[in-house]
């Protein structure tokens, strides 16, 4: 498919499915929180929470949110304790589907995301039956206006730098990089004054499954679907869907 978005299609329109500002804060606190937990509460030294920090600013969730959000999971104030999970399944025609969640009740979650995935034509699978097909890297988006020089140069400074693949969507350079080529790479981005609009860890799929007509549909549904859930963080497949799709 000449000129098809490889990030459309793992992105799957994010964004959309949070309609409700509410909605969008508890997960983006929950992202932080999952982050400060993990790795401590100093953005400096824990590279998955500057990222959620980035990503909650710039939805404008309040300073003292989270603060609160950072204190609850490193344990300086009370509150509830959220799990993290990572279920996997199949789609509609076959699609391999991940779903990153934060949840206070690993059961009920579990029931809930079987029922989705069953109701919309999928189900649900066992721990790496679809992994595999998968790589977990670094996705930075960086405003195409911020770059000062051309396009081929800035793709080669970033090659330099270590990202693994590069792509333009619109306005926004889309940069895949390995994890342990994150520092590197944001550092290059430092002294071209340059800032990335967005920053995730993402599951990058090492094979695709193309898909047209009804299945391009019911999959799409059945993902943002599971966006909607008040536990889940993130959602990617390896759903290759038509160009007019992507236009939408």
């Amino acid at each position: 498919m000449a000129g098809h978005s490889k990030w459309k299609n793992i992105a799957h329109r994010k964004g959309k499915q949070d309609a409700s500002k509410g909605q969008l804060f508890t997960k983006l606190c929950r992202d932080i929180y999952t982050a400060a937990r993990r790795g401590g509460a100093n953005p400096e030294t824990n590279y998955h929470l500057k990222m959620a920090l980035e990503k909650a600013r710039a939805a404008s969730v309040p300073n003292d949110t989270i603060a609160r959000t950072i204190g609850k999971a490193t344990g300086t104030l009370e509150g509830i304790r959220y799990e993290d999970l990572l279920y996997e399944g199949y789609g509609p025609g076959g699609v391999a589907i991940m779903v990153e969640l934060s949840t206070s009740n690993r059961n009920r979650t579990a029931a809930e995301m079987r029922h989705l995935f069953s109701k919309y034509g999928g189900s649900l699978g066992e721990t790496g039956c679809v992994a595999w097909m998968f790589k977990r890297m670094g996705v930075l988006s960086v405003p195409v206006g911020q770059v000062a020089m051309s396009e081929e140069d800035f793709t080669l400074a970033m090659l330099d730098a270590g990202i693994d693949d590069f792509e333009r969507e619109d306005d926004q350079y889309i940069l895949s990089v390995n994890l342990d080529q994150l520092a590197s790479v944001e550092a290059a981005l430092q002294r071209l004054k340059v800032h990335s609009e967005s920053a995730q860890i993402a599951y990058i799929p090492t094979t695709w499954v193309d898909l047209q007509g009804d299945e391009a549909e019911r999959v799409v549904t059945l993902i943002g679907i599971l966006e909607e859930h008040e536990d889940v963080q993130s959602v990617f497949s390896n759903a290759r869907l038509p160009d007019e799709m992507d236009e939408e």
